[in-house]
């Protein structure tokens, strides 16, 4: 009998606990909405806290783009020619991208940065597609009408946590229901034969934007955690792995799991309630993925990929054709040392997805995934010694079988804080993509009607357009 630590349980039991309270709001089902749940399809949010440096990610291969780079970066760029030769964001180091609609942009030509080979692959591909310049708005903005706050501005623009819970749920911190949540709701709405407990699934914590109306998140515990639930707080004091102790550790189990305490106070019984359904979600979510062997890097971001992939071969399992995951890994706010901390972060994404993409290839599933990043905002094209600082509009990845890769979608803006779709301090993007236009794109091919994207996103008919086409 296997046994996992503390921490371990206390992610499990705090999953059990989340999934079972994703039942209570989904017990009635209504064929009001219509999403397209035929077949299996996922998304899957990878959410890159503190703000990931677009321009430091997506570069300029043309030597005239490079220059101007460098020239309203020239700490930054200094300092990385000072580190280590294979960080060095020297133009010969850098990783050149073919897209398809080059054309689109003159002579201008772009490049990923050295640590994310397997990402430029995946693009030349055709698996991969680059968003440029998405970002919170309310109506379409550009400088003048910024500096004249001639049109509405998200609230609390460059703040960390306002700036995330806009990105997950279109608003400030405190929002309560986010735009992934709603996609869940959508399709536990549609199909009343799916699990409400596994459509919605986050590796990442409990962020906003699985958050929904119908549905709850079900917190799954991330990489090679025991799938075996003989587990307990006190599980050393117990002897650790010594089996002739798993009938104390059964009765504990078995006390986790009472629903007879014979309590008069309502919100005790409920509590007992919860607590047994959940023991009972995780100890099924842990069945269903029992058994796998998938190779991935052993790193934060490898590990919940990993998780992501045995959930998605466990579907039929779990009973759900749609499935919407969030993952997160943080470590992006990079005001200093930018060189020593970006480029790391840059090769565990690569790697990451690089194995989850081979994952879905092996399984026959790549063609019904797809992946997107999110992040607070991007970082000021403008350096600030030897890091930068918080942005607005940033560049962004979609993945998967399903996307039109090798191209860029929307616009990357050359580093020229002049334009008109730059702030005038900073060098700050103005997004020229709304986050409501990225997330119908996704939506859509995700299987919800115009009905539930109005919903789901309710100020996309502020943008003239609401389907990018990167699928």
């Amino acid at each position: 009998m296997s046994n996992v630590n503390r921490r371990k349980f206390l992610l499990g039991s705090g999953m059990g606990l989340v999934g079972a309270a994703s039942g209570l709001g989904s017990l009635v089902s209504s064929k009001a909405w219509a999403a397209d749940t035929s077949g299996y399809k996922a998304l899957v949010c990878i959410f890159l806290k503190g703000g990931m440096d677009h321009a430091d990610t997506v570069l300029p291969h043309d030597q005239a783009s490079y220059d101007q780079l460098e020239a309203l970066r020239p700490n930054l760029m200094a300092s990385y020619r000072g580190g280590p030769s294979e960080t060095s964001r020297d133009i010969s180091n850098l990783l050149e991208l073919a897209p398809d609609n080059a054309a689109d942009f003159g002579s201008r030509r772009f490049a990923l940065a050295p640590q994310m080979p397997e990402m430029r692959d995946m693009f030349e591909a055709g698996d991969m597609a680059i968003i440029g310049n998405v970002g919170p708005l309310l109506a379409p903005t550009n400088r003048e009408s910024f500096e004249a706050r001639s049109v509405p501005l998200p609230k609390r623009l460059f703040s960390h946590n306002d700036q995330q819970s806009t990105w997950m749920s279109l608003n400030v911190e405190g929002t309560r229901v986010g735009w992934g949540g709603r996609f869940a709701d959508a399709i536990i709405e549609a199909d009343p034969t799916t699990n409400p407990l596994y459509v919605a699934v986050t590796t990442g914590g409990s962020d906003v934007f699985l958050a929904g109306e119908k549905g709850r998140q079900f917190a799954a515990a991330i990489g090679n955690f025991s799938r075996d639930l003989n587990i307990t707080e006190i599980d050393y004091l117990l002897g650790g792995d010594n089996t002739r102790y798993d009938d104390a550790r059964r009765l504990i189990q078995d006390f986790y799991q009472r629903t007879d305490f014979g309590h008069d106070n309502l919100m005790k019984r409920d509590f007992a309630k919860i607590s047994a359904d959940g023991v009972e979600n995780v100890r099924n979510f842990a069945a269903a993925i029992a058994g796998t062997d998938l190779q991935f890097p052993d790193t934060l971001l490898g590990g919940q990929l990993k998780t992501v992939a045995e959930t998605i071969a466990a579907a039929p399992t779990l009973g759900v054709s749609r499935q919407i995951f969030y993952v997160s890994l943080g470590g992006f706010d990079h005001h200093g040392t930018q060189v020593a901390g970006l480029p790391p972060l840059q090769r565990q994404i690569s790697e990451a997805v690089a194995a989850f993409r081979q994952t879905m290839i092996d399984n026959g599933m790549w063609d019904r995934v797809t992946v997107f990043t999110g992040s607070d905002f991007g970082r000021t094209t403008i350096d600030n010694g030897d890091g930068t600082d918080h942005g607005w509009g940033a560049h962004h990845f979609v993945m998967g079988g399903a996307v039109n890769g090798k191209r860029i979608y929307g616009d990357l803006p050359p580093a020229d804080t002049s334009l008109p779709v730059y702030t005038p301090t900073g060098g700050r993007l103005i997004p020229t993509l709304a986050i409501e236009q990225y997330a119908a794109t996704l939506g859509r091919w995700f299987g919800l009607n115009e009905s539930e994207l109005n919903i789901a996103l309710p100020n996309r008919a502020a943008f003239e357009m609401s389907d990018l086409g990167f699928l």
